[in-house]
């Protein structure tokens, strides 16, 4: 890329960001279109929780019911993985056994941070020994400690069991992940779980086409972020010519799919309730698209990660359910007429999520900080 490239090449700023990011999303208004091809479009859910994934499709979906995304889990046509950024994914069952192998570059560099309680270890052979346990029932994490500490009982046990998750593509065994069901976390591999193999590690580069296709447009440092990897700029290289681009006003090149959607910057923005850990928040290492630089931040406090929602595209505050109330606690004032877009859009949420519950909805305080 030349220097004079990156300069003639149109400027977005972050409201056509934004927009362009929330089209991608499913977020610019409801999307008819079934829970597993949501799933595969979005490259996956983030999922530390059980709950998320199926928040994040009822803000994106018209027509979903939290059973249809739980039957695809229950079905195995989806599945709960350690995957992008090192986090928990819910994953179609063919991404899960393509993007993990894609990412494994970074389990194993995760692996470095555990060397000292992975002394003396064979992590060839703790990688068998794991597969051996695991596929011969599921196993919790603690079991799984204490079947690698009988072949290792000098190494660190919280060590021995990272480093099986980070050398077998574990996944979650229902019930836990299912809708209304409750489960501790067993592991087994993705391959056992499945009845087939994994997929030979893929070209990165129609990863990369499909992170466009979702996140676009974004720079060779977004999609990094996103996948917690390095060393992506040569597929982005590769692609080039058959990609356009463009600079944020910070100058930052970013790629896009030639026929991607690219909304007008006042194309409206409905409200929308996000779960934590949504993708949308975290997939891109300048965020300012999404979360204006005042509310950086403000979405946790210690452990504590909130839910949040969105007001003309943007972050605007977080949200709880609280005994019989949803209640929403926006960052700054909101209008008369925001105030009834979110109250609105909460009631079509609660519709999706709690048909048989009743909520008020109360405006908490201006959260401030």
């Amino acid at each position: 890329m030349t220097k004079t490239t990156t300069t003639t090449a149109p400027v977005l700023g972050n409201r056509a960001l934004n927009r362009a990011t929330l089209d991608r999303q499913l977020l610019l208004r409801p999307v008819a279109l079934p829970a597993k091809a949501a799933v595969e479009h979005l490259l996956g859910l983030q999922a530390q929780n059980v709950k998320p994934p199926y928040y994040a499709l009822a803000a994106r979906l018209d027509g979903f019911t939290p059973g249809e995304l739980s039957g695809l889990m229950a079905e195995r046509e989806v599945v709960r993985i350690v995957s992008m950024r090192s986090t928990i994914h819910t994953h179609t069952a063919d991404d899960c056994l393509t993007l993990r192998p894609l990412v494994q570059p970074a389990r194993d560099r995760e692996l470095g941070n555990f060397r000292k309680g992975l002394q003396g270890v064979d992590l060839d052979r703790l990688a068998a020994l794991a597969r051996e346990l695991v596929e011969a029932e599921p196993r919790t994490m603690k079991q799984l400690r204490e079947g690698l500490l009988v072949e290792w009982p000098d190494a660190d046990p919280q060590a021995l069991a990272i480093a099986a998750r980070c050398k077998l593509p574990l996944v979650q065994v229902t019930p836990r992940g299912l809708w209304g069901k409750s489960g501790q976390v067993a592991l087994t591999t993705a391959e056992h779980w499945l009845g087939r193999p994994a997929e030979p590690t893929p070209d990165p580069d129609a990863t990369v086409l499909r992170y466009l296709a979702a996140f676009g447009p974004a720079s060779v440092k977004d999609m990094q972020t996103w996948a917690g990897l390095t060393r992506l700029r040569d597929a982005f290289e590769r692609l080039r010519p058959n990609l356009v681009t463009f600079r944020d006003v910070h100058g930052v090149e970013l790629f896009d799919l030639p026929d991607a959607p690219r909304p007008d910057a006042d194309t409206p923005a409905p409200p929308r309730f996000l779960p934590e850990f949504d993708n949308l928040l975290l997939s891109h290492a300048d965020r300012t698209r999404v979360i204006p630089p005042e509310y950086r931040g403000r979405t946790w406090q210690g452990n504590l990660v909130h839910c949040t929602f969105l007001v003309d595209g943007f972050l605007a505050g977080v949200w709880k359910l609280e005994g019989d109330a949803l209640v929403i606690e926006p960052f700054g004032r909101l209008t008369k007429a925001q105030r009834d877009e979110v109250r609105t859009e909460g009631e079509r949420m609660l519709a999706v999520m709690h048909p048989e519950s009743s909520y008020d909805i109360r405006l908490g305080t201006v959260v401030r900080r």
